[in-house]
């Protein structure tokens, strides 16, 4: 009875967090969920995959019928009500998390994490995460200057103008130690690899 209380223990133990942010763009959103669901598939018993909304990622995730995907494929889903709730951002520096994942990122969030702003959940978590030498992974919705096709929720392509000042956000971000920038959302099949070899 002890010996296999005890192994049931470590069998707990044994199960790593991930933090994973959602924030207010819609572009490339439908497959990130889509990819985090066959990870969580992939590592299931093997990683938690804790999700976090901002303000306006709880919208968009509502605007494109995700909210109710997520709730059932990650659980309870924590939305954020200040830069400090829920806790995130003690929990990252405590070591609570492998690491923290930010996808999709948007323009906002990526200029305030490049210059040190910690006024929303994300951005805090992203800044205290990295003064406690935790990973964090960021997929800007803003990689690459230029024109992009994106897919509204009605499944209507729309194009957009990704400007040179918010790639510069990016370019900053990707000198930062311990900040790993991710263009599409199939790279974070590797960000699960290397952090939990199979």
């Amino acid at each position: 009875m002890v010996v296999e209380m005890k192994l049931k223990k470590e069998e707990k133990e044994k199960i790593r967090k991930v933090a994973w942010g959602i924030t207010g763009s819609g572009d490339r959103l439908v497959e990130t969920v889509e990819i985090m669901k066959r990870i969580k598939k992939q590592y299931q018993g093997r990683v938690d995959i804790i999700v976090y909304l901002s303000r306006a990622g709880n919208l968009v995730a509502k605007y494109y019928r995700l909210a109710d995907r997520l709730k059932e494929n990650f659980g309870t889903i924590r939305v954020e009500i200040d830069a400090n709730t829920p806790f995130l951002a003690g929990q990252l520096q405590t070591g609570k998390f492998e690491f923290l994942l930010i996808a999709p990122a948007t323009s906002n969030t990526v200029a305030k994490i490049s210059t040190g702003m910690a006024d929303t959940l994300l951005c805090n978590a992203a800044i205290m995460g990295l003064k406690g030498f935790v990973p964090v992974y960021i997929m800007p919705s803003d990689y690459k200057e230029g024109e992009i096709i994106t897919t509204l929720p009605n499944g209507r392509d729309f194009k957009l103008r990704i400007r040179k000042e918010d790639v510069e956000h990016v370019k900053k971000l990707a000198t930062m130690d311990d900040v790993f920038i991710l263009e599409r959302p199939e790279e974070i099949f590797e960000v699960f690899k290397k952090h939990f070899r199979q």
